[in-house]
């Protein structure tokens, strides 16, 4: 499932938010209007005249002057009602133009893909993937449209590793989806082919004039030549994978790339509370992988070069807590930065992370 971050704000947003906040604050500061203000008094002699003067005036007005400064409070409040309902609606405009924008982006994809789907061979099955099968779902296609990030944004993502395969052909992309990596791969001038279990995202990749076949990946790598490849590239399959059926992918990977070939796995990270609800809301994942778990199988299955590289951080984190700059508070502004560093260690962490093996 090749996804992105829909909970993540943008930095526009939480730059308006920040703006309205400090002038809620401010205007706040100035909304109790009252007759009771604070008289300051003047040094020297002066001063020492004028005070008793100006107490028994603000005595003497308070009847005149109280009544119009509860008539400016009373207006102050429901100025502020009304520049807080305002922000409310502009939020609610703003989340329902970005919904309405995401809806007519998934309509079209689909609509594209129903265009692409008829004009594909008749008779070819929804999936051919094994259990947990995508064909479980009434429209898989529809749901990983709902459920992922655009077509643009996971080019973006996946852009990274382009450098990891500049010298990797041919490249095979596995599960490879709508075939954002194999497009940027043929931009790059590096040969690439792909292979999914769905036939909708075959019939789309197709129309992106990409070079893929519907099949499952296990029994198409079992038909290769050994040593024939260069790279292969898994973006959110392996999670998708029981443990046999994963394990015989790792171990073909091993065996048709050639000695020095890549693999790249990229997957939901589990050590994310965040990451997890996106596992979750795919009911085809087998099982979520830790690092250390997916670093093993590989190593088992002939890899060599193991590396695992934490990819996309959440945009939201916790923010630090200023403390006064007073030496003693120093102990207590050290150990309040530590937590909050850990804080987001454990709840904040990156949303996914690759293996990049090679035999």
């Amino acid at each position: 499932m090749r996804r992105g971050s829909s909970y993540a704000t943008t930095n526009g947003a939480a730059g308006t938010a920040a703006l309205r906040a400090a002038a809620r604050a401010q205007a706040e500061r100035f909304w109790p209007v009252s007759a009771e203000r604070p008289l300051h008094r003047h040094s020297g002699p002066r001063g020492a005249v004028l005070a008793p003067v100006k107490l028994s005036l603000r005595k003497l007005m308070r009847f005149y002057v109280e009544p119009l400064a509860a008539e400016q409070r009373a207006f102050n409040d429901a100025a502020l009602k009304l520049a807080d309902a305002m922000g409310e609606e502009l939020d609610a405009l703003e989340a329902d133009k970005a919904r309405s924008a995401r809806l007519v982006a998934e309509l079209e994809e689909r609509l594209l893909r129903l265009e692409r789907r008829g004009s594909g061979p008749a008779g070819a099955p929804q999936t051919v993937a094994p259990q947990p099968a995508a064909a479980a779902l009434p429209d898989y296609f529809a749901f990983e449209s709902r459920m992922r990030a655009p077509t643009e944004e996971i080019r973006q993502r996946q852009r990274p590793y382009l450098d990891d395969f500049r010298d990797a052909a041919p490249v095979l992309d596995v599960g490879c989806g709508r075939g954002e990596f194999l497009g940027l791969l043929r931009d790059e001038g590096i040969a690439a082919r792909g292979v999914d279990a769905d036939a909708d995202m075959v019939a789309f990749a197709h129309g992106e004039g990409l070079d893929v076949e519907q099949a499952d990946v296990l029994a198409y790598l079992e038909r290769l030549d050994d040593g024939s490849l260069g790279g292969i590239f898994a973006a959110q399959l392996v999670e998708h994978l029981p443990p046999p059926a994963l394990l015989r992918l790792l171990e073909l990977a091993a065996r048709k790339l050639r000695p020095g070939g890549l693999l790249v796995a990229e997957t939901i990270n589990p050590l994310s509370p965040l990451a997890l609800r996106h596992y979750f809301a795919d009911l085809t994942h087998a099982q979520p992988l830790v690092p250390e778990t997916l670093e093993l199988l590989a190593s088992h299955a002939g890899f060599r070069e193991l590396e695992t590289r934490f990819l996309h951080e959440p945009e939201n984190r916790l923010e630090p807590i200023e403390l006064p700059p007073e030496p003693a508070f120093s102990d207590a502004r050290a150990a309040l930065a530590h937590n909050v560093e850990r804080l987001n260690a454990l709840l904040y962490g990156p949303l996914d992370y690759a293996l990049v093996a090679r035999v």
